[in-house]
């Protein structure tokens, strides 16, 4: 959150603005001014601002049809090319996930359905847009098309578009979810390297290329995220937990933190109220933040973050990294019968996939320590 700004919380989801935002907003006032048409500035302004708030109804429609199903909604964030809301986990239900990603597009065709109903009471027609270049002109019918527009782009089917997400969704009424996420990623790379192509071969067209290495690397997250679910499935927390860590004190100075930092290989501390209890994180990121601030004298329980709720040595790891994803730490206390046992970390959980894929690639199978768990 510290490179967006929060507008306010809408059915209990924070709503955020990215800064790059006013970068678009900028770049608009500037096209207006430099091509001699200010007096257009104003409602070119407003129509951005009204396809943004589509946006952020389309994303508002992911958030309510997933908190249906039980999954909450972290933040929706919006960008200078659109806007992302942040699950806390993603369903692995085909049924549930189409549900979901449809439910954004079908905001924008209500949106569009009521413009349309409402130019026609008007007695006007939709007509051709404008876009930004006449704005004036054409306000409703131009918000008529952007949502249109939003329609057809997010069902591409491609990721981290929605069109990915229910390609993969029907993919998986057949195939398991892994392969049903490596074959939509396919999908989505192979147009990525598509529209880099026509980008690059056509007439020269940047904002295509941008597009193209987002829908690329977009997709290619989405199968590594979902071949690290599949890999742990099965792996019970204790096997992944570190059990020799560095506990701070909420009183420790900063001071004592660095010389913790640099003295071993952790980058991320638990901390501990009096009574033993987790009382916050302290990550690196933070702790470099707060010299910053206020220099080796500052305080622990100024500068740690708030901790997620741990869950039992007896726990499968696939529930530990989703109480990790929730809690948005790179770190979660791991307990037993509400003592502390171990914690774990998501270098310590990458290092376990990588010794575990080395084996499996020299050997065929996976380490035996990971078979007896699925046993």
């Amino acid at each position: 959150m510290g490179s967006s700004f929060r507008l306010g919380r809408i059915a209990g989801v924070d709503v955020l603005l990215h800064w790059t935002f006013g970068l678009l907003i900028a770049g608009a006032i500037g096209f207006y001014v430099f091509t001699g048409r200010p007096d257009q500035a104003v409602t070119g302004v407003l129509l951005i601002l009204a396809v943004f708030g589509c946006v952020v109804l389309h994303e508002f429609g992911h958030a309510l049809a997933a908190r249906r199903y039980g999954v909450p909604t972290k933040d929706i964030t919006l960008y200078p090319i659109g806007g992302v809301a942040r699950l806390q986990r993603v369903p692995e239900n085909p049924t549930v996930e189409l549900v979901i990603a449809l439910a954004g597009p079908a905001v924008n065709v209500a949106v569009a359905v009521l413009v349309w109903a409402g130019l026609g009471v008007a007695g006007q027609g939709v007509g051709a847009p404008t876009g930004l270049a006449e704005p004036a002109g054409a306000f409703w019918a131009n918000l008529f098309w952007a949502n249109i527009v939003l329609v057809v782009f997010n069902l591409l089917p491609a990721f981290p578009m929605d069109g990915g997400r229910v390609l993969r969704a029907l993919l998986a009424y057949k195939l398991s979810y892994t392969r049903a996420t490596q074959v939509a990623a396919a999908v989505g790379q192979s147009m990525a390297i598509f529209f880099a192509f026509v980008a690059v071969v056509g007439r020269f067209d940047p904002f295509l290329l941008f597009i193209a290495l987002f829908v690329y690397l977009g997709a290619q997250q989405e199968a590594s995220a979902a071949l690290m679910r599949a890999a742990v499935r099965g792996i019970p927390v204790r096997q992944a937990m570190l059990t020799e860590f560095t506990t701070l004190g909420v009183g420790s100075t900063l001071g004592e933190v660095v010389e913790r930092l640099l003295a071993g290989s952790e980058q991320d501390f638990l901390v501990l109220a009096p009574d033993g209890t987790p009382a916050g994180v302290l990550t690196r990121r933070r702790l470099v933040q707060a010299l910053a601030e206020t220099g080796t004298g500052g305080r622990v329980s100024d500068a740690m973050e708030p901790v997620g709720l741990g869950v039992e040595v007896s726990a499968m790891l696939t529930e530990a990294l989703e109480a990790m994803q929730e809690s948005g730490r790179p770190l979660l206390p791991i307990t037993e019968r509400g003592r502390i046992v171990g914690v774990l970390t998501s270098e310590n959980v990458a290092e376990l996939m990588m010794l575990s894929n080395a084996v499996q690639k020299r050997t065929g199978e996976r380490p035996l320590v990971l078979r007896e768990a699925q046993a």
